[in-house]
């Protein structure tokens, strides 16, 4: 029996990059080892603006890398409506399958009513995704995977990034003993899968560790430590540093508990003013962070932050999913 012919449209998808840096997009072509696809963009006088592509998606696959948080030149929801519209124009002029894939995934952390009347708004972005054409959402470190997923109809794809992290880590605990830390309850999930993947790596244990945290009206607080911390590579995980505030109680906390060394893990690095503070000398010794955010503290060289980039990760996931179609 002769074996059925693979589609090339199939097989060769279609990768556009949004309105990112030359860096970024070079890097990810890099790693897939192709070109990306163009486009043209117009901004019109009114600020309006149209994105189309150059190249046939008929018949495609297609995946639209965006790192979607606000930067110098556009806010979040500038950088929504330019995917949503992008989106929507590659499913009229004919692609088979439109992927979005998203470093950042903003309002992710609005998953839930914590107040009457409160809107759910990660919700209402997966509706409009949806409702532009999108067929697949593949997005890194959410901040509630279930709640990711249960707010898409459409196919979810959660990606971590926490082997990137943990390679680095692995070199910098040496022989010390090593505790995982969640900076609240509702990250120990999270911090139990990157766990998991240290000690894999390691080949030896970590210890679990959990901090007290409540939030009300914007005031973080609480300080009580479980578990044992004293002479410990202390790492604390978390999804993103915003405001710095979680990180920095934690942080803190790390250290009157006895840790030896403190460092911080968070994926997304939005750095709001103030966060950039955990640079100095009384932050963490070392900040894990990965380049989902095109944020300009990144730029700045200092021995405590260490940049992973998700170039790799993004262009991995790329293939795996055209290779399984």
């Amino acid at each position: 029996m002769t074996k059925p012919q693979a589609n090339p449209a199939r097989v060769t998808p279609q990768v556009f990059v949004l309105g990112d840096s030359e860096a970024f997009r070079n890097s990810l072509a890099t790693e897939l080892g192709a070109e990306l696809a163009p486009t043209e963009e117009r901004t019109f006088e009114d600020a309006e603006h149209k994105l189309r592509p150059l190249v046939d998606v008929r018949h495609r696959d297609v995946y639209v890398v965006y790192r979607l948080a606000g930067d110098g030149s556009h806010s979040v929801n500038d950088k929504l409506m330019r995917l949503l519209f992008f989106l929507a124009t590659l499913r009229d002029a004919g692609a088979q399958r439109v992927t979005a894939v998203l470093p950042y995934l903003p309002y992710a952390r609005k998953d839930r009513r914590t107040k009457p009347r409160d809107p759910v708004t990660m919700r209402y972005l997966a509706q409009l995704l949806e409702a532009a054409g999108v067929e697949r959402v593949a997005a890194l470190e959410v901040h509630n995977v279930a709640a990711f997923e249960n707010a898409f109809r459409c196919e979810t794809v959660h990606l971590e990034a926490h082997r990137a992290f943990a390679e680095v880590l692995a070199d910098l605990a040496g022989e010390r003993p090593i505790a995982v830390i969640s900076p609240d309850t509702g990250g120990v999930k999270r911090a139990d899968a990157f766990r998991a993947t240290l000690e894999r790596i390691t080949g030896r244990p970590a210890n679990p560790v959990f901090m007290e945290k409540h939030r009300s009206d914007g005031v973080v607080s609480g300080t009580a430590v479980v578990g044992s911390l004293k002479g410990c590579l202390a790492v604390i995980v978390d999804d993103l540093i915003a405001g710095g505030t979680t990180m920095r109680r934690a942080v803190d906390a790390c250290r009157a508990s006895g840790a030896e060394t403190v460092v911080a893990a968070a994926t997304h690095g939005v750095f709001a003013p103030g966060a950039e503070d955990l640079l100095s000398a009384s932050g963490p010794d070392r900040l894990l962070i990965t380049n989902s955010v095109d944020s300009p503290v990144l730029a700045r060289p200092t021995d405590r932050l260490v940049v992973r980039p998700v170039e790799p990760l993004v262009a991995s996931t790329i293939r795996n999913l055209t290779r399984n179609a």
